[in-house]
């Protein structure tokens, strides 16, 4: 057993959306095995509620506050040192002190980061072992923004993610060890930062097949009479805006002509006023639900679960947690990809109107057939994504960890300013 820095950007419990559960089960796998140290921001006023239960999960915590409306503002520092507004976004004088004098207080052995963006708290003490979880390649996911924005948001964008690419490399020279969700991430990193492709490697999400089950005593939420389509996720993240606003321009309108009956359910936390607009036309067949006390019913008891996603990186918990609760899923192509599922028999895939239609169409005719891909499912990721054994890669690399020889070029600039 370990004392372990564990530093993450989002508070991760409750896990509710799909980083937090990433980092949630991290962190439950560390404390079952370590004394952990968990520094984090806390970004929504309803998580604040939750600060006394993720204290018992491990041996010290640190919650900084960020305010996301002063963030952005403080994040445009970047623009004047160079850096990506990311690390702004995510500097913390508060956390840094505390950062510190936990190193220095409690023997700490290594630093766990969640995110590049935690990372420069870590590289202000170089001699601490480091290990990684990226969890995707996010300058790319903000380079696939670029050309979807205008002016000046385009080139903004850009800007992030060439800075942010400059800082993950960086970080990956520094850490003894990264990680990334998928194998697919895993390459288009080692391709990008040749200089680290002997230290990184994938570590897969997983779901708790437990907890997301099918129950025959869970009643539905829906309408008698109607027919849901459901999707699922943060509905303030700009991927999954930009995947139901696609879905209901290009896709919905086209199945409702055969069904009216059909209602497209948006089921997420902190909907953004475009969303909530999408229900706005009392005919249009959707409905905007905002934050609901258990996602589960609403994917019990979906006709099809939908995952539309344009700008998707890595595996989606959305889409394993479809599965695991037995539901048949349409997904975007390269989010089906990024499974060991099989396409057409454990979950159907999509890329564009044309082959949603056909797919839920198809699903819709056929309830034996949808229940066949659903039960399929269910049990593919009961044998492929169990979260311990993914999480197992850490054990070996913190058994074999060693001191490290302070790199001037591989820190973050972030860490070396004026304190904020």
């Amino acid at each position: 057993m370990a004392n372990l820095l564990y530093l993450v950007h989002r508070m991760p419990y409750p896990p509710d959306k799909g980083d937090k559960v990433r980092s949630y089960h991290l962190l439950q796998h560390l404390a079952s095995r370590h004394r952990v140290f968990v520094g984090t921001f806390v970004d929504d006023p309803e998580d604040e509620a939750h600060i006394d239960t993720l204290r018992g999960l491990c041996a010290g915590l640190h919650v900084a506050r960020l305010q996301p409306r002063r963030a952005r503002l403080a994040s445009l520092a970047g623009l004047l040192t160079g850096n990506a507004l990311t690390l702004h976004y995510y500097r913390n004088a508060g956390l840094r002190r505390w950062v510190a004098q936990t190193v220095q207080r409690e023997n700490i052995a290594a630093a766990v980061v969640f995110s590049s963006s935690m990372a420069p708290y870590a590289q202000a003490h170089p001699e601490l072992p480091m290990l990684v979880d990226f969890v995707d390649v996010d300058s790319a996911k903000w380079a696939e923004y670029a050309p979807r924005h205008r002016w000046p948001l385009s080139w903004l964008y850009g800007r992030e993610g060439r800075r942010l690419l400059a800082c993950e490399r960086a970080v990956a020279a520094q850490a003894q060890r990264s990680f990334f969700a998928t194998g697919k991430e895993t390459a288009l990193f080692r391709q990008l930062a040749p200089e680290c492709a002997g230290r990184v490697e994938a570590m897969g999400n997983g779901v708790d097949t437990d907890f997301f089950r099918p129950d025959a005593a869970r009643t539905s939420p829906f309408q008698p009479g109607e027919l849901p389509l459901v999707f699922t996720g943060a509905m303030d993240y700009w991927p999954n805006v930009d995947a139901v606003a696609w879905f209901a321009a290009e896709v919905l309108p086209r199945l409702r002509e055969k069904r009216p009956q059909l209602r497209f359910h948006i089921v997420g936390r902190s909907p953004t006023a475009a969303v909530r607009a999408l229900a706005a036309d009392p005919n249009a067949g959707i409905v905007v639900t905002g934050t609901v006390p258990d996602v589960r019913p609403y994917l019990q008891h979906a006709a099809v679960v939908v995952a539309p996603l344009r700008l998707a990186r890595g595996i989606q918990n959305k889409i394993l947690e479809a599965m695991a609760m037995g539901r048949p899923v349409v997904a975007a192509t390269p989010c089906v990809e990024a499974l060991t599922a099989e396409a057409g028999r454990e979950i159907l895939d999509a890329g564009t109107a044309d082959e949603y239609v056909r797919c839920i169409d198809l699903l819709l005719q056929a309830p034996d057939r949808a229940a066949a891909i659903g039960n399929a499912g269910r049990l593919h990721v009961q044998h492929s994504y169990t979260w311990a054994a993914h999480l197992a890669v850490l054990d070996s690399h913190l058994a074999d960890l060693r001191p490290h020889p302070p790199n001037p070029v591989a820190a973050c600039a972030l860490h070396q300013e004026p304190a904020a």
